[in-house]
């Protein structure tokens, strides 16, 4: 009983030192979205991104934010979820819970690019729909953004580890095949 009432004390006093949840985001995982999750995000965790975010002055600059921020949010979700056990490319994870191929990165990629715009956050940039590149069983898929007045942009984190800044490409270079130096194109 003293082991109960000792572990209701400590998990009270974390409960009331943690800030309350300012966003939620639902994952998936285990490829095609086999499994889902919610990921919470408190005042402090999105203050982080945020600061990502803060006097951007072009673009590309916004790009580069986003490429970090895709890192950080898959680095807090790996905390709260089996996705840490995730690698790049759907070889070095094979069979694993949390597991992801590049359907669960782009759904989930695309949700956090939502997070961004909801908290405006994106300036330069819109969240356009999920993009797909290849047939039959070379299909590869990628979150996506389009800049204002401009052209669109994949987000892929596929390749590499959570944590890890995503690939950010022009539309046309990723239908074509871009991917990180180093990286196997499908690595199944």
């Amino acid at each position: 009983m003293r082991r109960l009432a000792i572990t209701a004390v400590v998990g009270a006093a974390l409960f009331v030192g943690r800030p309350a949840l300012a966003e939620e985001v639902q994952i998936c995982f285990n490829y095609s979205c086999k499994d889902l999750a919610t990921v919470g995000f408190d005042p402090l965790d999105l203050a982080d991104v945020k600061r990502l975010f803060a006097d951007v002055p072009t673009p590309q600059a916004e790009r580069e934010a986003v490429a970090r921020a895709m890192g950080a949010l898959y680095l807090h979700a790996a905390l709260q979820t089996p996705t840490w056990r995730d690698r790049g490319g759907n070889v070095d994870d094979d069979g694993v819970d949390g597991r992801m191929d590049c359907i669960d990165h782009s759904t989930n990629t695309s949700a956090y690019l939502a997070l961004l715009e909801r908290n405006g956050w994106l300036r330069f940039h819109s969240v356009a729909d999920r993009v797909q590149r290849g047939k039959l069983l070379a299909v590869h898929w990628g979150a996506q953004l389009s800049e204002k007045g401009g052209p669109k942009w994949v987000v892929d984190t596929w390749f590499l580890d959570p944590g890890s800044p995503a690939t950010i490409y022009p539309l046309e270079e990723w239908l074509d095949g871009a991917r990180p130096p180093g990286t196997e194109l499908f690595r199944f």
